[in-house]
């Protein structure tokens, strides 16, 4: 009669046993199958690019005036370049320029009898002396309304010896980085967003972003004046970013 009766309690045992790890294997099974399902709707992205663009104006004007006077006396060659001199510095400052915007540079004297190597007739004019002036300014337009009357000095004898057209640049980039990069993930966002409404999907957050770099471009495209040469400018900065996607 006891055996019969552990006999029993051991089936029961058992079997509550059983029905236990049965409930533990389907509990597991549906963690694991919501698991899997959660995985694969995080899995789904979608990348997109954002494209941001500001027009800007230079900031900072760098100008260098370089002229040139030749010779045989040395002293007359200094006379003239002096001379030369107070005219581009009484010209720039009739344009509004100042004398903190003015810098002097150094001189350099060619002797063309020191050279190993020469032309016929060059010892009609032995030195080639050459000053120039480097204006740096913020003041944009002085720069550019004197740039345009360039040929006043030719006329008073001015020989400028390289490319007098001066540099324009902007230097204001970091402070319109932030807004033109949220612009950019704006946009890329609105792109994502047209493609998950096409799909029955919504945009989730962001998974991967990656910067472009920024760009410094003339805002009128042309083969003749370069960007440096204009004042209006273009930044652009293209951002990639990828979305997820969700039901």
């Amino acid at each position: 009669m006891s055996e019969n009766k552990c006999s029993k309690m051991q089936c029961i045992g058992a079997l509550v046993a059983v029905l236990i790890l049965s409930l533990s294997l389907a509990y597991t099974g549906m963690a694991v199958r919501d698991g899997l399902e959660n995985f694969k709707s995080f899995d789904r992205t979608v990348t997109m690019k954002g494209l941001a663009e500001r027009n800007v104006e230079a900031d900072l004007a760098i100008w260098p005036m370089a002229y040139t006077e030749t010779g045989n006396d040395l002293n007359t060659l200094q006379e003239k370049m002096e001379a030369h001199g107070q005219t581009i510095q009484s010209f720039l400052k009739k344009h509004g320029l100042t004398d903190n915007e003015i810098e002097l540079q150094q001189v350099q004297v060619q002797d063309l009898l020191a050279q190993s190597y020469r032309q016929n007739g060059g010892t009609n004019n032995r030195y080639i002396v050459t000053q120039s002036y480097l204006v740096r300014t913020q003041n944009t337009d002085a720069v550019d309304k004197a740039a345009k009357n360039i040929g006043t000095l030719i006329k008073q004898g001015v020989v400028f010896s390289s490319n007098t057209a001066p540099t324009y640049l902007f230097t204001k980039l970091n402070e319109i980085k932030p807004d033109m990069i949220a612009e950019a993930t704006r946009n890329a966002r609105e792109a994502a967003r047209q493609f998950a409404d096409n799909s029955g999907s919504e945009v989730g957050d962001i998974k991967h972003a990656s910067q472009g770099i920024f760009q410094i471009l003339p805002r009128d495209q042309t083969y003749v004046v370069s960007q440096a040469q204009q004042r209006n400018k273009k930044v652009r900065v293209v951002s990639t970013i990828r979305f997820y996607l969700e039901d």
